[in-house]
């Protein structure tokens, strides 16, 4: 399952983000790893010799959003969760936010921490990497689980609706891709904008606390965060070309797991994957919203476990 590290990385000892603090999860340790050119910040714990399990989080989180997550996957399986360029304690490349060169960084860094196969969870942008990443690597992946996410040329509607029933959870794709706008709004305001995401799109306004609140605000904020969340969307298009470019040539082969909730943004993400794969699952959580991990993470860990365990 694993080999010692090799030339794609290696681990490195530099925190890029000094300004943020960092948090620490009892039984989980901190690493850099040179990704390609990029450091990358990963947490990792668990079992050395369990099958090795890559957790990927999206706008506008970091790993933290895996803390509940992790301790539970962590008697059985190898747990590294990746903080995405541009994201928590991750260098901010100042360009190339398109998922296919995201991929080949997290790629690097699991090869530098010494994994060579592994399956795969994300969500969110975390799933739009995790998507392309399996076009690019499929044969080092045993699994990929994909939750709630509208990836770009994959799972994300052509047209952002307008009905206001539903507007409220696409509009800011839009906002996003306008040059410097969201920059001039949103600085300064960090924390009422990541606030609005958290609160309105989990099922429960009471999912996120201050702490975590003012930990993701910060996240975005600091050292070119807000630039770097941002680039992912206005590199988007990039992303869909890039991605159907590779399923002109290939379907997905590898076992896909699609996780939808209750009260999601994708109501069900299996049957919007199942065009491009040959092999996809689907589980709804119950009684979540946008943020599964956080909402219900006993659910979503028993769906990562249960989908290794019936793969090996």
């Amino acid at each position: 399952m694993t080999d010692p590290a090799t030339s794609a990385g290696q681990i490195c000892e530099s925190n890029p983000v000094r300004d943020l603090p960092l948090h620490d999860l009892a039984g989980f340790t901190h690493r850099w790893v040179d990704a390609d050119g990029v450091r990358l910040h990963a947490v990792e714990g668990g079992q050395p010799t369990g099958p090795a399990v890559v957790l990927l989080a999206g706008f506008p989180q970091t790993w933290w959003a895996w803390r509940k997550v992790m301790p539970s996957l962590a008697g059985q399986f190898h747990v590294i969760a990746i903080d995405l360029p541009g994201q928590g304690h991750s260098e901010r490349p100042e360009r190339s936010y398109d998922t296919h060169t995201v991929a080949a960084h997290v790629h690097a860094a699991v090869k530098a921490l010494g994994v060579s196969t592994y399956w795969l969870v994300a969500h969110d942008i975390g799933a739009w990497v995790a998507f392309s990443l399996a076009l690019k690597f499929e044969s080092q992946l045993r699994g990929v689980a994909l939750l709630d996410a509208g990836i770009p040329g994959i799972t994300l509607p052509e047209a952002i609706p307008t009905d206001p029933d539903r507007a409220w959870k696409t509009w800011h794709f839009a906002f996003h891709l306008v040059p410097d706008l969201p920059e001039t709004l949103l600085a300064g305001r960090e924390r009422d904008y990541v606030g609005w995401f958290l609160k309105m799109k989990a099922l429960s306004p009471d999912t996120f606390d201050d702490a975590e609140l003012d930990h993701y605000a910060a996240a975005v904020a600091v050292d070119g965060g807000l630039r770097a969340s941002l680039a992912y969307y206005r590199d988007a298009a990039e992303s869909a070309r890039k991605n159907h470019e590779a399923l002109k040539r290939q379907h997905l082969t590898v076992p896909i797991l699609g996780i939808s909730s209750s009260h999601g943004s994708i109501p069900d993400m299996a049957a919007s994957i199942s065009p491009w794969a040959d092999d996809v699952t689907g589980v709804v959580v119950p009684d979540a919203g946008h943020f599964i991990p956080d909402e219900q993470p006993e659910a979503v860990a028993a769906a990562i476990a249960d989908f290794i365990l019936d793969g090996d």
